[in-house]
């Protein structure tokens, strides 16, 4: 069963005085793109959660956000007293110099601590309960998201079977216009001969080898074959277990080409028309079918 490549999935939980909410959204893209939008303290299990994503979801545009509601203390900071008494001291020293002095100590303080580093945050990482919690709460919503894109593919699938089998369709009624197409040749070019010939100087043989080569070009019997070919190895892949979004291109890309061959041969309209209808069906395949893994 083909799955999409657009999912998502949503869970939170809840570990010691925290709240952590987890989203996963993904989208179709070329190659797997892992975008981590995840708090400070869980950046050593970034390694784990790009290997999970990459193992679950195979290919497409990922983005995942943890958000912490309420950390606590943890990630409040503090002030470096080294760094700051540092500082006093150097501007201090500084004033003296230059002749100046300062009888406002705590406008010193403000100063000193403008300057870089003067602030700490703790990163401490998560203890094994917490992270225990989070990780099933990030498999939870990864779980959430495949199954979202299994339920998509399901409705692609089923898109996918009624539109090549339109193009079937169109393509079995390219016959009913086949013998009427090549009479109409034959008479076309019986009216130009008259036209520009007289009609007893005509050699009938050479006339009817001519025909016959004319036709031969116009003849859409092996790209109908081929058409068919396609269509049927469409259905095959579409059938297969595998990720087969990169396969359907390559099918969808044949089956253009045949169609199209067919409408530049054709030189009819009732088969320009079955074309036209056709290459919508095909347009709208090929749009889904960016979507498929």
């Amino acid at each position: 069963m083909i799955k999409s490549m657009t999912g998502f999935g949503k869970t939170e939980c809840e570990t010691g005085d925290k709240k952590v909410s987890i989203e996963l959204r993904s989208l179709n893209s070329k190659q797997l793109d892992i975008n981590l939008k995840i708090p400070p303290r869980y950046r050593d299990k970034e390694p784990v959660l790009r290997n999970e994503i990459a193992f679950r979801l195979k290919r497409g545009k990922v983005d995942l956000i943890i958000n912490i509601d309420h950390p606590g203390t943890d990630h409040m900071p503090v002030i470096n007293r080294v760094v700051v008494k540092h500082y006093v001291e150097q501007l201090n020293k500084t004033g003296e110099e230059l002749g100046l002095t300062s009888n406002e100590p705590l406008e010193m303080m403000k100063l000193a601590l403008r300057m870089p580093d003067t602030l700490l945050t703790a990163r401490t990482g998560p203890d094994e309960d917490e992270w225990e919690a989070v990780y099933g709460c990030f498999t939870d919503a990864l779980e959430q998201t495949d199954n979202y894109r299994i339920r998509e593919g399901r409705a692609l699938h089923a898109d996918f079977k009624k539109r090549i089998t339109a193009i079937e369709k169109y393509l079995s009624l390219v016959d009913q216009h086949e013998k009427k197409r090549i009479d109409n040749i034959r008479v076309k070019l019986q009216q130009n001969l008259n036209e520009f010939f007289n009609s007893d100087t005509v050699d009938r043989n050479r006339f009817e080898q001519e025909i016959i080569f004319y036709l031969e070009k116009l003849d859409i019997t092996e790209e109908k074959v081929r058409l068919k070919n396609h269509i049927g190895y469409f259905r095959e892949t579409l059938a297969k277990e595998e990720p087969a979004g990169r396969k359907l291109g390559f099918i969808n890309q044949e089956i253009g080409r045949e169609i199209n061959t067919i409408g530049s041969k054709a030189n009819d309209f009732n088969i320009q028309k079955l074309v036209v209808q056709m290459k919508d069906e095909l347009e709208k395949i090929k749009e889904q079918s960016l979507n498929i893994l």
